[in-house]
Order: C-alpha cells, then structure tokens, then sequence
C-alpha cells in the first residue's frame, strides 16, 4: 500500500476572521519576530498575495521575501501589511511588566 503526503500549508486553514485571530494571538503569546513575520506570510498566502503586494507597494516577491523567516522584518513593513490585511495592533500590558511612571 502506497502512502501519500501532502504539503501542510497554514493558509489552507485560515478561513475565517476567529481563526486568523486566534493564530496571531497564539504566535503573540511568543513574540518572536521571525515568527510573526512567518505568520504575515501565512496570511497574506490565505488572501491575494499579488493583490496585496500592490496595496502595500512591494513587488509580490519583495513581499514574499519580507514575510519568510530569513526576511526583512522591519516594522513599517509589518504595519503595512497589518493594514492591508485589515487588521491592527493591540497592545496590553505583559504580566508583571513594569509599573507605569510615577506610581
């Protein structure tokens, strides 16, 4: 009996907004930066990746590139494909973080 494999790919099972949600808040949770630009990718591959690559004026293979692991994590670049995703940024404050100024 011949067994068969099939390339796993998150996209194929970011179907809806909870699910999406629900991944960004898993890889938040790690907070690493390689991570979360992986995670873009995996987004941006559920959506049109040609189409946004336009929205955010990066070449579909300059986007692809900035969203790998090995790629360009810079900031305005995750802010703009946040954007064009439409999603935003949420910040809450970390367990045991620091006080706020003056307290």
């Amino acid at each position: 009996m011949e067994v068969k494999f099939s390339c796993y790919d998150t996209a194929d099972y970011l179907k809806t907004e909870a699910d999406i949600t629900a991944y960004l808040d898993a890889v938040m949770e790690d907070g690493a930066p390689s991570l979360i630009a992986a995670v873009l990718g995996d987004l941006t591959r559920a959506r049109k990746l040609s189409q946004l690559a336009r929205e955010v004026g990066m070449s579909r293979q300059g986007l692809d590139k900035a969203l790998s692991g090995d790629g360009d994590h810079s900031f305005a670049t995750v802010v703009k494909v946040t954007q064009a995703i439409g999603l935003r940024f949420t910040f809450k404050p970390t367990h045991g973080g620091p006080a706020p100024a003056g307290h």
